[in-house]
């Protein structure tokens, strides 16, 4: 007896990919909550780990090293993501305000965003100063920094333990890289109170063999471009400066109606702020029962609690007390790979401390760098021949990766009765039909994707770029459509609550591609898929594939790639930020490009069957052949390298038989690759290529000169 998948009944939002988070996600994916559904909200696809940003400074790490990868997590935990900025939260409409998108819906919460070190009170901070928290854009313009010729000058601002660790890793990077530098440490009170006599003893002089000058009791007036004017009338040098201290909370959370302490979310012993349905984690919360330092320790302890009692708000368990430690381990570097280790009172330095702080630190990361695979639920005992060849070697992807294969489609097409109808022209190797209606020519088209990924918002505004793409591609002017969306199961109020932000988004895409949806119908089944039936008004004749002529250039709006990417993110095989670049273009419309390009001879979007699949499509009806210049193909971000390590959607072997005379490997295997969303494949007049494409790529759209046709009826390609 088949056993459908159960019903999602309660909404739990993330809001921050901070360590209590990142670890409830590793947690939650090993064991989920049946009828939750998680979402995850955070600025960008990965999180840093705040830990190992003096070892970056230093040098001892690479950048990448310090990334949790949320895209990653997410898909491991069985989390959607929103990357954007939290700009509030409205505990009594339980809805968080992110810009750009409809309100997101919760019925449970969570806030483990961290602090900022921004310094907006002190003047000229916000302009000429750059703040260590957040950490993005803090180590992209160190890394910059650093690698300027000459003579440097940087300051740090807050003598706390952070500032001292990131003031010892500047000046060892800068001696390093052979800089003649001055550095300085400035506070407006005693530097380094927090620590024991002797380990504060232990730093002062590790900063003053790096030569770093300490300023203390040092009231700052303004900082100005290169400069820090100091109240008593002196100037300190600095190119590049930056803050440690003044640590404080984001804006947003001060508007938020919750209970606050000097800013900072009050927390009862089971993390819950004022309102029970909203918990804190981290350094934005306040631990009212018993309140601690802001220390990345804590976030980690937290987390296993906050799992329980998240679950336990949703309706599962009860709750757990945090009792945090009253003293906890300080391992503090010192610049070279050496630290100084503090605990009870005591203290030790040398390249052994450093060494354990190492350890901790790549442990910590490993937690996310290698996640525990969770194995597949077997076969039944008893099956029918050939369900291991059908099921084949991996799960089936999403998007076009779902496509039924050209073949098996052809061949269905083929049995159909010829049209009769003198009002509708099936044209040959389009999607779309012609329609003659009181003399206006009108197309028509239906699209849908299987959902690949678990926010129904990106999906479906993918799912409308996806089918506009056959209007697009036959210079008609989208003009209406209707909608067809299946949601897997789900309660009520979380039926309405996910309709309401597919519709929107699906109008405001309508609506900018000119057409507007007028209708549709929706249904619950095992998945979701997200499709639309479109029509098309044309002024001139429709753009088809049969058109295009010997010698004319081709031209690609979009680069390949979004298959085998999907296809390794399912997996958990792709890095975030790619699959990130591949969703931003995926959601790029095609309308302007089509405009452009409304003198191409043949034109067709690139989807399901590849690139090599669309273009034989093309020759086919064209009665010619392409040269493919394989260097001029550009592709996503991180494609090559997946396609490199054998990662493969699931119709590509499918695709890969429409032409088994083009080669294989390497970057030649993307021309079999199936696109969702693709760009449009433009036949031109080779006198008006180049300018062309220079008009798509003023516009934004990542357009390429490919190749060109002839009059040979076969595909070929070159380096």
């Amino acid at each position: 007896m088949h056993t459908p998948p159960l019903p999602l009944t309660r909404d739990l939002v993330l809001i921050g990919g901070g360590h209590t988070h990142a670890l409830l996600l590793r947690k939650w994916g090993m064991n989920p909550l049946p009828g939750a559904r998680i979402t995850v909200i955070n600025p960008g696809p990965t999180a840093p780990y705040s830990g190992m940003l003096p070892g970056f400074v230093a040098g001892h790490y690479q950048r990448w090293e310090l990334d949790i990868d949320l895209v990653r997590l997410a898909r491991y935990a069985g989390a959607r993501v929103i990357l954007g900025t939290v700009e509030g939260i409205d505990p009594d409409r339980r809805q968080i305000n992110v810009p750009g998108r409809a309100p997101v819906a919760f019925d449970v919460a969570s806030v483990n965003v961290g602090i900022t070190s921004d310094m907006p009170a002190l003047p000229g901070f916000s302009d000429h100063a750059v703040p260590a928290k957040p950490l993005g854009r803090f180590a992209a313009q160190w890394e910059e920094y650093l690698s300027e010729p000459g003579p440097a000058s940087v300051a740090v601002i807050g003598g706390g333990v952070a500032g001292a660790e990131l003031v010892m890793a500047m000046a060892h990077a800068l001696r390093a890289n052979g800089r003649d530098a001055k550095v300085t440490l400035i506070d407006n009170a005693t530097a380094l109170s927090a620590t024991i006599p002797k380990a504060s003893a232990t730093i002062r002089q590790a900063m003053k063999q790096l030569g770093i000058e300490v300023l203390e009791h040092a009231s700052i007036q303004q900082i100005s471009k290169g400069r820090i004017d100091l109240s008593n009338g002196h100037q300190i040098v600095a190119e590049f400066i930056t803050g440690a201290a003044g640590a404080r909370p984001y804006d947003w959370i001060s508007n938020s109606d919750l209970a606050l302490q000097d800013g900072f979310i009050q927390v009862n012993a089971f993390l819950q702020s004022s309102d029970p349905a909203i918990f804190a984690a981290g350094d934005c919360a306040h631990l009212s029962d018993n309140p601690r330092p802001k220390a990345g320790v804590y976030a980690v302890r937290e987390a296993p609690i906050l799992y329980d009692n998240l679950r336990a708000a949703l309706g599962a368990g009860k709750m757990r007390r945090y009792a945090p430690q009253k003293d906890y381990l300080k391992l503090i570097s010192l610049g070279q790979k050496s630290a100084v280790a503090e605990r009870l009172g005591t203290s030790f330095r040398g390249t052994l401390m450093w060494k354990w702080k190492n350890r901790i630190d790549q442990r910590f990361m490993n937690r996310f760098r290698e996640l525990p695979q969770m194995p597949a639920p077997p076969l039944p005992r008893y099956h029918t021949a050939g369900m291991q060849e059908a099921l084949g070697e991996k799960p089936m992807c999403g998007g076009c990766g779902a496509k039924i294969g050209r073949r098996a489609l052809q061949t269905a097409l083929a049995e159909l009765p010829r049209l009769e109808k003198p009002d509708i022209t099936q044209l040959p190797g389009d999607d779309a039909a012609l329609l003659k209606t009181g003399g206006v020519r009108q197309v028509i088209t239906s699209d849908h994707l299987r959902s690949f990924t678990n926010d129904p918002t990106l999906m479906t505004r993918i799912a409308a770029v996806h089918a506009l793409g056959d209007i697009w591609a036959m210079g008609a002017q989208p003009q209406a459509a209707t909608a067809t969306i299946i949601l897997p199961r789900m309660s009520a109020e979380l039926q309405q609550r996910t309709m309401a932000e597919i519709m929107q988004v699906a109008s405001s895409v309508m609506h900018q591609a000119g057409a507007e949806v007028v209708g549709g119908h929706s249904s619950m089944g095992d998945e979701s898929t997200f499709g639309f039936t479109l029509t098309g008004l044309c002024e001139a004749e429709p753009i088809t594939l049969g058109g295009a002529k010997s010698g004319d250039a081709l031209i690609l709006t979009k680069p390949l790639g979004s298959g085998v990417l999907m296809a390794a993110e399912m997996a958990g095989q792709a890095k975030g930020d790619w699959v990130v670049s591949a969703f931003e273009h995926m959601i790029q419309p095609q309308g302007e490009a089509s405009h452009i390009l409304r003198s191409a001879h043949a034109m067709t979007d690139v989807t399901g069957f590849g690139l090599a699949g669309h273009l034989q499509g093309m020759c086919e009806a064209s009665g010619c052949g392409a040269t493919l210049s394989l260097a001029q193909v550009p592709v996503m971000k991180g494609a090559v390298e997946l396609s490199d390590q054998g990662i493969r959607s699931t119709i590509y072997a499918d695709n890969r038989t429409i032409t088994p005379e083009l080669p294989t490997g390497g970057k030649a295997d993307l021309l079999f690759d199936p696109q969702t969303a693709g760009g449009l494949l433009a036949a031109v007049a080779s006198e008006e290529a180049e300018h062309l494409c220079a008009q798509l790529q003023a516009v934004g759209y990542p357009a390429a000169l490919i190749g060109h046709l002839n009059t040979t009826p076969v595909l070929r390609v070159h380096n």
